[in-house]
């Protein structure tokens, strides 16, 4: 458990930091504003029902975290996540479809045409990678496109990932707009003063509303419920991610003890065959020895060429270098 020390600021990926920055209009809207990267402008905004129901009792209710429906028509969802999820993607496609489904009108749907808005799910992952990635991609911009060249299928449902973790930059490596979004992410509840770049009035008024000193008695109290469930949440990751590891560890000695011991099998395996074959060639070479020596004997005895060669299993050549030797 770590010890509560009263910050500067809030951290805003907790639930309580999350609702008050970005429950902010203005603040959402510069916040999305530097997420899409000029492809949108967003000049209002209108919070929009967070909670949906399902089509039937079973499928029960879907709550996200933020849903917002722009000026000009898009909606938006807005996930803080920060622990790993069970098909994080899947789930986010879900969220996706809900909010298109529930575009549909009960009736009338040819003269609808299916005119779906464009819909876009923005996930912060605060403390665990993103399924399948490469732990050094930190902001996951996608859309639906063509496999082959890459050019783009359909805009208007994305999925805007923002991969907290990976984010390693200090601030003199800061390069832009969407580079501070991630530093502030990440280092807001740990500094101590409004860094030097972001003295401009976006980020400015993000910090002014992250003071913890700006907080009332109520919203402090609320605010330090949701760092300690963060925290527990942490502590339960590490606990986790230690025991892993330890398997992990473990797994690692036994296939070493087991390359070992197969490594150990594999020369006694080939120790065998070498010694069956000394075995092999000494039996033979004893049984030669064995086939001259009666060979000399038959040779006394009289016995012509042919009739030892027969008897012993030898070779006439060989029987001839007998006699030659014999003599």
């Amino acid at each position: 458990m770590k010890n509560h020390v009263q910050p500067v600021f809030i951290d805003p990926t907790t639930d309580e930091g999350f609702k008050r920055l970005f429950g902010d209009k203005i603040n959402l809207i510069n916040f999305l504003n530097i997420i899409f990267r000029g492809r949108k402008t967003i000049v209002d905004l209108t919070y929009r029902d967070t909670e949906r129901i399902g089509a039937t009792e079973e499928i029960g209710k879907v709550i996200f975290d933020l849903v917002v429906q722009i000026s000009t028509g898009e909606e938006i969802i807005i996930e803080m996540q920060t622990s790993s999820q069970t098909n994080l993607k899947q789930r986010m496609l879900y969220y996706a479809s809900k909010v298109i489904s529930d575009t549909a009108p009960k009736g009338n749907r040819k003269a609808w045409g299916y005119a779906i808005p464009e819909v876009y799910t923005i996930v912060l992952m605060d403390g665990f990678h993103m399924p399948g990635g490469d732990h050094k991609t930190y902001f996951h911009d996608t859309c639906l496109c063509h496999r082959d060249s890459g050019q783009i299928f359909y805009e208007g449902l994305g999925f805007i990932y923002l991969e907290i973790i990976n984010f390693v930059k200090s601030e003199a490596e800061v390069e832009d707009e969407l580079d501070k979004v991630f530093f502030m992410l990440k280092n807001m509840s740990t500094l101590k003063t409004l860094p030097r770049i972001m003295k401009s009035a976006v980020f400015q008024r993000f910090f002014q509303l992250a003071s913890y000193a700006k907080l009332t008695k109520e919203e402090r109290t609320m605010y330090d419920i949701s760092l300690k469930r963060k925290w527990d949440a942490e502590a339960v990751r590490m606990y986790q991610q230690e025991q892993v590891e330890g398997l992990e560890k473990q797994l690692g000695g036994l296939e070493k003890q087991l390359g070992g011991l197969e490594k150990q099998l594999k020369e006694a395996e080939k120790a065998a065959i070498e010694a069956k074959q000394v075995a092999i060639e000494a039996k033979a070479e004893g049984q030669h020895q064995k086939a001259i020596e009666t060979a000399l004997n038959l040779k006394e005895m009289g016995l012509s060429t042919h009739q030892i060669a027969k008897a012993t299993g030898l070779t006439i050549d060989e029987i001839e270098k007998l006699k030659s030797k014999r003599l």
